[in-house]
């Protein structure tokens, strides 16, 4: 691993003046951060892992200091279309995430384009890094499924005119069009077979709501249409992103436990579905005969577990391809405010949500 030089001064003090015409280049980086200009390019290389945590931090510094962007592409393609569209990802190991990135794939190649991918793993310092490296190569449109953590990033890189559109989550003080689920239509379908199959009393499970547009919403509908049809409805969020299979047991439990009424689980996403099948596994004997379970995502293999799980499917290779025809009708240079574009949902009914009657 590289080492920072001791005794290094705190503040360099070689700068660009402002106004300064010449771009910045690698050099000025690396005088400004008062390292090797070789450090400078492992940091915007693939080695990255050799660089001390507080060289990557100089790094970081002078190349905001600078206003510094790296083109990875031949200067011939300056002032020119490149044919790249970037995407950043919040869990690139998402269900979701994996068809919704196959319909965008196939977007681009239909078009012309090649899509460039990164994930960020929940991770907002990750994610401001991504965003310099998309920017690095000159993409012509922008494609953002993240927590919505890097609001000025995503702001500064729109009023630069860089189109943008956003999947699935929405994001307070961003201007750019927004292509998802209709939340209300798929919780409301949800709801109502529910209802319909007899079950009383309702739980949801999802991930922290905080910053989720979309997670919110599915909540206050699920609220929303559970009370408006007579139904005694419960939410319970993760305290965090990754599900705690203990914290999930012990929620199953004490609201197993509580009785009565037959009973069915609303689970908000894919992810939550599969945590709580394991969950109801372990701890019950013929879990589907005493609770019902209906996820929101259809997964390949819900037909597959026990009776089937029921299903509220969202059409996510289509939100993947629209979110890219979208970008591209804006890159053409579309006019208009900004728009959201939302997808109906169908419900897959199996048997885990046949109500068993003794």
């Amino acid at each position: 691993m590289t080492a920072s030089t001791p005794g290094h001064r705190s503040e360099p003090t070689h700068r660009l003046e402002p106004g300064h015409a010449r771009r910045p280049t690698i050099h000025d980086v690396a005088r400004d951060a008062g390292i090797s200009k070789t450090s400078v390019s492992r940091y915007f290389g693939h080695e990255r892992a050799l660089l001390s945590e507080s060289m990557v931090q100089r790094i970081e510094a002078a190349i905001e200091r600078l206003g510094f962007a790296p083109d990875r592409l031949a200067s011939g393609l300056r002032g020119r279309r490149t044919g790249l569209i970037g995407m950043v990802v919040a869990d690139i190991r998402n269900p979701y995430t994996v068809d919704m990135l196959h319909g965008a794939e196939l977007a681009c190649r239909e078009h012309g384009y090649s899509l460039l991918v990164c994930n960020t793993d929940n991770s907002d310092q990750l994610e401001r890094r991504h965003l310099e490296v998309l920017h690095g190569y000159s993409i012509e449109g922008l494609v953002v499924n993240t927590r919505g953590r890097n609001v000025a990033s995503l702001a500064a890189r729109r009023e630069a005119g860089l189109p943008m559109v956003l999947v699935d989550r929405h994001i307070d003080g961003l201007d750019c069009d927004m292509v998802g689920l209709d939340n209300e239509q798929a919780v409301t379908l949800g709801v109502s077979h529910l209802r319909d199959q007899g079950y009383q009393r309702l739980l949801m499970v999802t991930e922290p709501t905080d910053g989720i547009s979309s997670r919110k919403a599915r909540v206050e509908v699920f609220r929303h249409q559970a009370h408006a049809a007579g139904l005694s409805a419960e939410v319970q969020q993760s305290p965090q992103e990754r599900i705690d299979p203990d914290w999930l047991a012990a929620t199953l439990m004490q609201w197993l436990r509580a009785g009565g009424r037959p009973g069915a689980i609303v689970c908000a996403n894919g992810v939550i579905t599969l945590a709580v099948c394991h969950a109801l596994w372990a701890l019950l004997k013929t879990p589907f005969e005493q609770v019902g379970v209906l996820g929101i995502d259809e997964l390949s293999w819900c037909a597959l577990v026990g009776p089937g799980i029921t299903t509220v499917a969202q059409p996510v290779d289509d939100i993947g391809y629209g979110a890219i025809t979208t970008l591209l009708n804006r890159i053409r240079g579309a006019p208009g405010k900004a728009e959201i574009t939302t997808y109906t949902a169908r419900l897959h009914a199996r048997g885990s949500t046949t109500l068993k009657t003794t």
